[in-house]
């Protein structure tokens, strides 16, 4: 496959040894994510996992967030023609399944390069990558019983895997915000490297781990993940159903609705004190 020259809201790089880089590029929305986004993504991914040149994935974002996830946002004219709110969102979250299933098969390392606050479908995503790396500042956020939510991107098999029932529980259910120490110590992160130096480490990994035999890698790779990636990919499937249907309930539109009024209560408080 060609490289992508479309994908305007990733900045991809395809660096020396087959390392390539995938980094969320909407600085100013701190790397939102929106159907379009999505979309990508999703074709982001299954180029680097067809192009013979590509050995390594480092997932990572631009500016301040590695993403603060889902861009609340009501669906547009356009999207409400063809099936309404309930269509709309399925729609949507077609987008977000392909990104996860793509995650669930990619035949290569790919290692999440956390450099900022992660919210919602970026923590979420990041546990199906192999590695995850990250910045003492940054903070692990999921904050879906708030907005009416439901869990994602395999999170309610992965999460209570990975970090306990409790902490899981903690994350999902309650949606305590969690330090870069805390996922370290949980077994979600790998390493945390300084912000200074952070990408230069991240590329050091990376950049080492392409040198070996990529089918070497590949072969390992599916011995480790073989044995659950259709239990996963059931997994992604019935919790993408869900999700739509919470989306698109009378109960996620208010609490989204009493969360940004909430927000910009916050906001208006900041700006008085300031003056």
């Amino acid at each position: 496959m060609s490289f992508p020259t479309d994908l305007d809201t990733f900045d991809i790089k395809l660096l020396e040894h087959g390392v390539c880089v995938i980094a969320f590029n909407r600085p100013k929305r701190y790397n939102a994510l929106n159907p379009q986004v999505y979309d990508q993504w999703g074709r982001a991914l299954e180029w680097a996992a067809k192009s013979d040149d590509v050995r390594v994935v480092v997932m990572t974002g631009h500016g301040k967030y590695y993403t603060s996830g889902q861009e609340l946002t009501i669906p547009d004219s356009s999207e409400l023609e063809e099936g309404g709110v309930e269509g709309a969102f399925k729609k949507r979250s077609g987008y977000t399944e392909k990104v996860v299933r793509e995650l669930i098969n990619f035949p290569k390392l790919i290692i999440a390069a956390i450099q900022g606050p992660v919210i919602g479908f970026g923590v979420t995503s990041s546990a199906i990558c192999d590695v995850i790396y990250t910045v003492p500042e940054a903070t692990f956020n999921t904050p879906f019983m708030q907005l009416g939510f439901c869990a994602e991107a395999c999170s309610s098999i992965l999460f209570p895997r990975i970090m306990g029932y409790s902490r899981a529980n903690e994350m999902l259910l309650m949606g305590r915000k969690f330090t870069a120490e805390e996922m370290r110590d949980s077994g979600m992160v790998a390493r945390i490297f300084p912000k200074e130096t952070f990408m230069e480490e991240v590329l050091k990994a990376a950049t080492h781990a392409a040198k070996y035999p990529p089918q070497a890698m590949k072969d390992t790779k599916r011995l480790i993940r073989e044995h659950e990636l259709k239990f996963l990919e059931d997994v992604n499937t019935k919790e993408m159903i869900l999700l739509g249907e919470r989306m698109a309930s009378e109960e996620s539109a208010n609490a989204i609705i009493e969360f940004m009024m909430a927000k910009h209560d916050r906001k208006d408080k900041s700006s008085k004190a300031k003056l």
